[in-house]
């Protein structure tokens, strides 16, 4: 579905119009869903956080102007922070229940090593990425950092969906035995 029907549809959905609701829903909850579970991790979340996406949607509808962007984009966007919120939500009910039961033990030399190590892994994983090919990384990014579906990469490679299937497949399987070598030294 193109993004001008879905501006039709977001407009029909903000006078209120279930149907347009539902179909904007059927054309565009894989994506968002997609994006949600990568930042999630856990589906029964993820699927919590789309019903808030969507209803956050069906309410603000109103607000949506073409101009500002797509639509994808706009849902994407909301799927994104809602998604982005529940990890927060969830660190910090971790971190009181840590809090609570162990105190305050975290120095300012534990933050720096945490704040290292983090840097450390994103080197990694950049370093990792360029040891895919240009097609592997191509797919990869599109899918997980875009939030396609890996037929959606498919059609915007011009190429055929096992063939996508395959690269995102050996892609990862390469990612992670870069990462797990790069830990082992």
């Amino acid at each position: 579905m193109g993004g001008l029907e879905l501006a039709d549809l977001v407009a029909r959905v903000a006078r209120q119009d279930r149907a347009a609701f539902a179909a904007l829903y059927d054309a565009t909850s894989g994506r968002v869903y997609g994006l949600i579970l990568r930042v999630l991790r856990d589906p029964g979340y993820a699927e919590e956080t789309l019903q808030e996406v969507y209803l956050q949607v069906w309410q603000n509808a109103v607000n949506y102007r073409r101009e500002s962007g797509s639509v994808i984009s706009w849902m994407m966007t909301i799927g994104h922070r809602r998604a982005v919120d529940r990890v927060r939500a969830e660190e910090a009910a971790s971190r009181r229940g840590t809090e609570y039961t162990v105190g305050n033990a975290m120095t300012v030399s534990d933050e720096v090593v945490d704040s290292v190590v983090t840097r450390e892994d994103r080197r990694e994983v950049i370093e990792c990425l360029g040891t895919l090919t240009d097609t592997q990384r191509e797919s990869i990014e599109m899918s997980y950092y875009q939030g396609l579906t890996y037929r959606e990469v498919a059609e915007r490679l011009e190429a055929a969906l096992p063939t996508v299937k395959s690269r995102i497949r050996d892609g990862l399987r390469r990612l992670r035995n870069c990462l797990e070598s790069a830990h082992e030294l």
